[in-house]
């Protein structure tokens, strides 16, 4: 013999138990830091004003309504974070319309109105502006 006892030597071998928890952990951490980070840029470059905002710059939110409802989830089945507002109204899809633009037809006062929206982008250029943050959180944080 060695000189060495068995649970001494178990403990030289790779226990990938033990890893595989502390990489999950560890992804589950960066992933929802870098959700509150995107989230709260997102929600600094919505602003509350009467005016509405110009076409390619973010919305302008009268209420606060789309604004306090910008959350983010951690999806541990795909090992994912969520990040975006909530459906506030199944019909509107307002959010969708104020970040990609586009042509909806509403029914105002018994008569159908086709309303064209211009692009109004917030979560986009906030994903992007975090962006840089995700290699760095990443950086030695599986110990």
């Amino acid at each position: 013999m060695i000189g060495m006892r068995l649970k001494a030597a178990k403990g030289l071998f790779f226990d990938r138990t033990r890893v595989t928890n502390a990489v999950d952990r560890t992804t589950r951490k960066n992933l929802s830091r870098f959700g509150a980070y995107v989230r709260q840029r997102a929600r600094s470059s919505i602003r509350t004003r009467k005016r509405i905002s110009d076409p390619g710059q973010p919305p302008t939110n009268r209420t606060g309504l789309l604004k306090r409802n910008i959350f983010f989830v951690y999806e541990p089945t795909r090992r994912s974070v969520v990040i975006g507002p909530v459906l506030l109204n199944k019909s509107s899809g307002a959010s969708e319309l104020l970040e990609h633009g586009g042509t909806v037809i509403r029914r105002i006062g018994g008569r159908s109105v086709r309303m064209t929206y211009r692009p109004r982008p917030y979560m986009g250029p906030a994903f992007e502006a975090e962006q840089d943050k995700l290699e760095q959180l990443w950086r030695n944080s599986v110990r």
